[in-house]
């Protein structure tokens, strides 16, 4: 376990953690300046619905209180110190943060090799993906110090089992998808038998989409498609598209990295957050 006392940086956040996302986009005096709370993190165990110890990273405030939860779901490369960060700002935010560990029966594939990566990303059966993110929304409400509400946000492929699981569960309050692919599928597998766009219907909480109009996967017109299915179904949703910004705009270590994008996401998710997991 590690216990940690973060830099004072800004509110406002910025995307990633690096030294650029968090210099303020206009003059500050140092009364603008928090010092966010001591947090704790470690990797834990939680049950899935079928019992299986799913491996996860949790990070969350050390002060007494009662805190709302974030499941983190990490991208098509696994759990690495880039998704254990973003649960970490999280924490600095006041929410207890779980990122599950979606391949720890599969084993983590080589992240130079993406052959290797999508390999693993595809061999993950989306009932198996729902009932470990569910069990981890399970595991953060029945902590002591929960206040009982939990979203999720996840990135790339991550951001598709959001939606997923945001319509296969009755246990999300609130949902992030940022540039999750694949939403329309051309093919159906075992592992995938429907598309996620096709399960719009179900989707039990509030939706944010946050897309890249450079992005192909999902493409402008995939997530213009997905906005049709949400006003047809009565749907909650926000949607934000950004200009000069693709795939993974939000992720600081990848060239694919926008700063102006990042920065606007990272603040309408806290907001998003205020309203549907802390108000």
């Amino acid at each position: 376990m590690t216990l940690t006392r973060v830099n004072p940086r800004l509110t406002c956040g910025g995307g990633g953690d690096s030294l650029l996302a968090r210099l303020p986009l206009h003059p500050w005096n140092k009364e603008d300046l928090v010092y966010p709370p001591e947090i704790q993190s470690n990797m834990v165990q939680y049950p899935s619905q079928d019992g299986t110890q799913i491996n996860a990273y949790l990070s969350r405030p050390t002060a007494a209180g009662r805190y709302p939860g974030v499941v983190v779901i990490m991208d098509a490369f696994g759990m690495n110190d880039d998704v254990k960060a973003v649960a970490g700002r999280f924490a600095e935010q006041g929410y207890i943060a779980v990122a599950p560990d979606m391949y720890t029966r599969e084993g983590a594939p080589d992240p130079s090799n993406m052959d290797s990566v999508i390999q693993t990303m595809l061999a993950v059966p989306d009932t198996q993906a729902v009932a470990d993110l569910d069990g981890a929304i399970v595991h953060i409400k029945r902590m002591p110090d929960s206040n009982g509400k939990v979203g999720a946000i996840g990135f790339c492929s991550g951001g598709r089992y959001t939606l997923i699981v945001g319509c296969k569960s009755t246990n999300l309050d609130a949902a992030v998808d940022s540039a999750g692919g694949f939403i329309l599928q051309e093919q159906h597998t075992p592992q995938r038998p429907v598309s996620p766009i096709e399960m719009i219907p179900t989707l039990s909480c509030p939706l944010l989409g946050l897309f890249g109009e450079e992005d192909p996967n999902p493409s402008p017109a995939h997530a213009a498609r997905m906005q049709e299915e949400l006003d047809k179904h009565g749907k909650t949703y926000e949607f934000r598209m950004y200009r000069n910004a693709g795939h993974a705009f939000f992720a600081d270590y990848r060239p694919s990295y926008r700063a102006a994008a990042a920065q606007d996401m990272w603040h309408r998710v806290l907001v998003f957050y205020d309203q549907y997991l802390k108000a």
